[in-house]
């Protein structure tokens, strides 16, 4: 099920990505680009298709409670933001791309990778909405392709889900997909 979104809604999840986009690129120094797609209303979370994602799940802090949202981000390409914030040069970022299993320094740089983008996030809500969010990192979690997210969240509450294309430098172009519950 899925429903429209106001233009609030809409141009709030725009300025979430367009602002991972920017801090991103300028920390790894690497072209992070995002075309956005759709913003709808879903009952339900969506799922990372076809490969492994990575779910940087974010906490929400409001004045009353907190809330939980992830981006949901293909491992191929958490893995070259990773290597590309390590400084690490392009033909080591191709190799670890192609890896089954990730190193110890490779799912650090993905946590801070997710630091980064609890940030950007923390920055565009108080910017878009003018409310006092606190965005924080709540974990990384492996996501198997086809499969929901884990996420504090009641199935069947709205979400707000943003799809986006993007690319990473010169790799090929992904969807990444961005959830956040209600904020009122």
């Amino acid at each position: 099920m899925a429903a429209d979104c106001s233009t609030t809604e809409v141009s709030m999840i725009e300025e979430i990505l367009q602002r991972f986009a920017s801090d991103l690129s300028m920390i790894t120094d690497r072209d992070l680009s995002v075309q956005q797609g759709e913003v709808r209303r879903e009952a339900q979370r969506p799922v990372g298709r076809g490969q492994i994602h990575i779910a940087f799940r974010m906490a929400i802090a409001g004045q009353a409670e907190t809330r939980y949202g992830c981006l949901l981000l293909p491992l191929p390409e958490a893995v070259s933001l990773a290597g590309y914030l390590m400084m690490l040069p392009d033909e080591d970022v191709h190799e670890r791309r192609e890896r089954e299993t990730l190193d110890e320094a490779t799912r650090d740089a993905i946590l801070e990778v997710g630091g980064f983008l609890a940030g950007a996030m923390d920055a565009a809500l108080r910017e878009s909405t003018g409310l006092e969010f606190r965005v924080s990192l709540d974990g990384c979690q492996g996501v198997r392709r086809n499969v929901r997210p884990a996420l504090a969240y009641r199935e069947g509450d709205p979400l707000l889900v943003g799809r986006a294309r993007a690319s990473v430098h010169d790799f090929p172009e992904f969807e990444l997909i961005l959830m956040l519950p209600e904020l009122g």
